[in-house]
């Protein structure tokens, strides 16, 4: 077993607070909020079951962590409301509107430039 792999491997939680696992190795039963969403599921208020850590030099501790949730205690995706897609669309909308000139962009309006790009570059 390497060092990394032992270190992150912590079944009982004494360690970590939390059962924890090495990156690809958690145990059937346990999804992360991506996994339960692509099955139509969603945490529905439970919480952190165990995590999976593996060993990253872009995160300021040099571990990513995935956390886990048990697929049994999971619920159903709530359905789309007619109320809840008008909302939606009217974000979204409001997201590709170029404050300047009142148009429909067509596309997210950059944060960065505030305005549409024929806007922020007239020329």
């Amino acid at each position: 077993m390497s060092y990394a792999f032992g270190k992150c491997y912590d079944p009982n939680g004494a360690r970590h607070g939390i059962p924890t696992f090495p990156w690809k190795y958690a145990p059937d039963g346990y999804a992360t909020r991506r996994q339960l969403r692509a099955r139509g599921l969603r945490p529905g208020g439970q919480e952190v079951a165990a995590q999976v850590m593996r060993r990253s030099r872009r995160r300021k501790g040099g571990v990513a962590v995935a956390y886990l949730y048990r697929i049994d205690r999971a619920k159903r995706v709530r359905p789309m409301t007619p109320g809840r897609a008008s909302a939606l669309a009217k974000a979204m909308l409001a997201r590709r509107t170029c404050p300047k000139c009142r148009t429909d962009a067509g596309y997210c309006i950059p944060r960065s430039l505030g305005m549409c790009v024929p806007c922020a570059y007239p020329s």
